[in-house]
């Protein structure tokens, strides 16, 4: 079971050199020059004053409050690399990208930075760092088996004991248990988790019809009012847009 790919699929993960009053993603390195942290600031931009200790300053961009992972993060994620070698190795990698002047370097810096990401997301996971959301559902193991579910087929006509079957739990258990770790139930989410989908296909100009059914409205009406309670907006308006 991926608990990430889905979501790095669906909403394009973007990670750029970026002038340092512009990066919310900086590696910092220790006294001998070596990697030593990571900090990702996700709802601004690094305020990191020792510019000797930057090793690089990036910009990542993962749509922003629209993919319901990173409106999960805290606003900024520390990430020890001090056990971490492997980690440490691609660091080094994106510090040679980001000063060897090369050709292709941007394009490779991308590449280094998206397996950096996920690296550090595997490590809030791992480690229990999250509080309430998203990410806090995705590391428990019984939770994220429906959680990836819903994001996996979310046009299935799920139903709670459906998903509380592929959680291993019961019907009670795990409807507590959602609410409770991932701060919203498990059909709110999965509307939440349509909706998001939906306003993207309606933005690359699918028919309404179409998308309404993929994600298992009875009618493109009741489709297009559950859109405007959410965006405040019909979709048609932003497929003719």
């Amino acid at each position: 079971m991926d608990r990430l790919t889905t979501l790095i699929e669906k909403f394009h993960l973007s990670v750029q050199p970026a002038p340092n009053g512009e990066a919310n993603l900086i590696a910092i390195c220790n006294a001998k020059g070596a990697p030593r942290e990571v900090r990702f600031y996700t709802r601004g931009v690094s305020d990191w004053a020792d510019t000797d200790r930057l090793m690089f300053v990036a910009r990542v961009d993962w749509a922003g409050p629209s993919n319901p992972l990173m409106a999960a993060l805290p606003d900024r994620i520390d990430y020890d690399l001090a056990d971490k070698g492997d980690t440490q190795t691609l660091v080094q990698l994106m510090y040679a990208e980001a000063t060897g002047g090369r050709c292709g370097a941007q394009s490779v810096m991308s590449r280094l930075g998206e397996a950096l990401i996920v690296r550090l997301l595997r490590d809030q996971m791992r480690e229990g760092r999250t509080e309430v959301g998203l990410l806090a559902g995705l590391a428990d193991p019984r939770l994220s088996r429906a959680i990836v579910a819903m994001h996996d087929h979310p046009g299935r006509l799920w139903t709670n004991a459906d998903l509380a079957e592929a959680a291993g739990l019961s019907l009670s258990r795990f409807s507590e248990l959602f609410s409770d770790i991932v701060g919203e139930t498990p059909m709110g989410y999965l509307r939440r988790w349509r909706l998001i989908l939906a306003h993207l296909d309606v933005r690359k100009g699918d028919r309404i019809d179409a998308v309404a059914r993929r994600y298992a409205y009875a009618s493109p009406e009741s489709f297009t009012r559950a859109f405007r309670k959410s965006y405040g907006v019909a979709p048609s308006a932003l497929r003719v847009a």
